[in-house]
């Protein structure tokens, strides 16, 4: 007979995990439901554990009421930049993402060559110093009112996903898609919510270890109908960084 404590997780964790005992145990690789593994009338099987600790990120000494610590490491994914730009001086730059190239960024996020055909410039700002950002143009609707199709947003580079806040607004780069989105995370739940302001567009669900990158949006940039060349672009983005410049001095005033 397994420990009360045992049975009461086990059985828990599936309700938790919104699962039927059939359900459960098709998952696990049970015979037809996980109903005598809760009531103790079968034994919790290494198979089981190993199961629960491979899809699920449970840890086995959690399991077996020798941990406070329910789940382990959700998913060693690593979201930092892939590849950080540096002008000729090796100063680090910002690359501006438009959305036609934010088609072909997650396939080409580690080719260092794929990177140096975007428009870089550099920040002369104390407060892009001591990070890395990313210039990415917003496509589609669905952050309206906030963030309009074609406007940009100035991000910085998040080092973990567990440094996630879900009053922030994010550039999720995914196996196949760069979003912009607003991210929920429940504690001690291993999927993550991208969620769209506009709610026309439903939030959906993915794993941690779908995310290739993530950048925290810090401002946003409007451009007016001349910016459609690269040097018009970086002439607005200039102007624009000024006027940043000047209302963070007013600030600190």
């Amino acid at each position: 007979m397994e420990n009360e404590i045992t049975l009461k997780r086990f059985t828990d964790l599936r309700r938790e995990l919104g699962y039927t005992q059939a359900e459960f145990a098709k998952l696990l690789g049970v015979s037809n439901t996980t109903a005598d593994i809760e009531r103790g009338r079968t034994k919790l099987s290494g198979k089981v554990v190993t199961e629960l600790l491979r899809q699920f990120k449970i840890n086995p000494l959690w399991l077996f009421g020798e941990s406070e610590q329910q789940y382990l490491e959700t998913s060693n994914t690593s979201v930092i930049p892939k590849v950080v730009t540096v002008d000729s001086s090796d100063k680090e730059n910002m690359v501006l993402v438009n959305a036609k190239a934010a088609a072909g960024y997650p396939q080409n996020i580690q080719d260092t060559s794929w990177y140096r055909q975007l428009p870089a410039f550099d920040l002369p700002i104390p407060e892009f110093r001591n990070a890395t950002y990313r210039g990415f143009q917003v496509e589609g609707d669905s952050m309206l009112p906030n963030l309009k199709p074609g406007e940009w947003v100035l991000a910085k580079s998040v080092e973990d996903i567990d440094h996630v806040s879900p009053n922030k607004i994010y550039v999720v780069v995914l196996e196949d898609a760069v979003l912009v989105k607003k991210i929920e995370r429940l504690p001690n739940r291993n999927h993550i919510t991208l969620v769209s302001l506009n709610e026309s567009y439903p939030p959906y669900e993915i794993k941690p270890f779908q995310i290739q990158e993530l950048w925290q949006v810090s401002s946003k940039i409007t451009f007016g109908v001349d910016a459609t060349t690269e040097k018009g672009l970086l002439k607005q983005l200039q102007e624009s960084m000024e006027e940043l410049k000047d209302q963070l001095r007013l600030t600190k005033n």
